[in-house]
């Protein structure tokens, strides 16, 4: 199989530290990498090593076959990166920050400008593109320097958690960003702390702990690892909780949940037990405004497979 990118067996560390303790990530063109792990998981020391900011202690990466070592230089022209943090310089416009990196990638002075112009339309930054950086928000700061990463017209993209401390709309609009960088063709490694960004992004997904990666897959794969499927029920009226949760418990023949007002939970082994419950509720003349049978969720994939949720006290991080 071609990958845009592949690391195998990466090793990093950091006097006593380590980091990285061989870990293996791949991406096929055209496809988004979500790599999901707490504060110091070892996910952005994953990401400096396949951007050759930083050299393995072990282990090798590439990048379109060339080394991320030995091939440095010609890698870099192949990739762009989106950090956890604005890169911008802020004493410049959004037009000047364009223009310098494609000034700084060869780039002609007029070709830089084309450049810069096209992706500041695309980012919806054209009526910004005359001030300073210093007077953008922090989601125009964030799509200027998701613009930046893209003026090489990189075949691979690294976005570094990059919608940190973006609201939700925000949020929104970086997603549907990086969806267009996919249609356009581009591989994305998009690393994250928000479950809900993963599962909405990715097309595979590896779970990163302690500088290892646990488990790998799509989404669904991953969800499966918590085993069966959940059963959710919200009656119309509340007069038949007790009737929809006795039926619930028959079918299923475990015990219900009520994870929320009004809503009754169960986990079932498979798809025929919710059948026998549609049956079961309009045989007893129950309404429902709600039923549905759903995989667990990422949070609960991951709670499962590491014991712990997303966030790490700055001890552990540091750990």
């Amino acid at each position: 199989m071609t990958f845009a990118f592949q690391a195998e067996g990466l090793v990093k560390r950091f006097g006593a530290t380590t980091a990285l303790a061989g870990v293996d990530l791949a991406a096929r063109p055209g496809t988004v990498l979500g790599v999901l792990g707490p504060n110091g998981a070892g996910k952005t020391t994953a990401v400096r090593i396949l951007a050759t900011l930083l050299r393995p202690d072990a282990g090798r990466a590439t990048v379109g076959g060339l080394d991320v070592v030995r091939d440095a230089d010609a890698v870099r022209r192949r990739i762009g990166l989106t950090g956890q943090y604005a890169s911008i310089d802020e004493d410049l416009t959004g037009t000047e920050n364009l223009v310098l990196i494609g000034r700084l990638m060869d780039l002609r002075t007029p070709d830089a400008r084309a450049r810069a112009a096209e992706l500041l339309a695309r980012f919806d930054l054209t009526e910004a593109a005359g001030r300073p950086a210093r007077t953008y928000s922090g989601g125009m700061r964030r799509r200027l320097d998701l613009a930046a990463s893209l003026v090489g017209r990189p075949d691979v993209i690294y976005l570094d958690e990059p919608t940190t401390g973006l609201d939700p709309a925000k949020r929104d609009d970086v997603w549907n960003m990086v969806r267009g960088l996919v249609d356009d063709g581009s591989t994305v490694l998009l690393t994250t702390q928000y479950l809900e960004e993963a599962d909405a992004l990715a097309d595979e997904i590896s779970v990163i702990d302690h500088g290892k990666v646990i488990a790998h897959g799509t989404p669904a794969d991953l969800k499966r690892i918590v085993g069966g499927q959940t059963i959710v029920v919200r009656p119309a009226d509340p007069a038949h909780l007790t009737q929809t949760g006795a039926i619930l418990t028959e079918v299923s023949g475990h015990q219900v949940e009520s994870p929320s007002r009004g809503v009754l939970t169960v986990p079932v082994p498979g798809d025929k037990a919710f059948t026998e419950v549609v049956r079961r509720l309009d045989a007893a003349g129950v309404s429902v405004v709600e039923l549905s049978l759903r995989l667990p969720s990422l949070d609960e994939v991951f709670f499962t497979l590491t014991g712990h949720g997303t966030d790490k006290s700055p001890e552990e991080a540091r750990a």
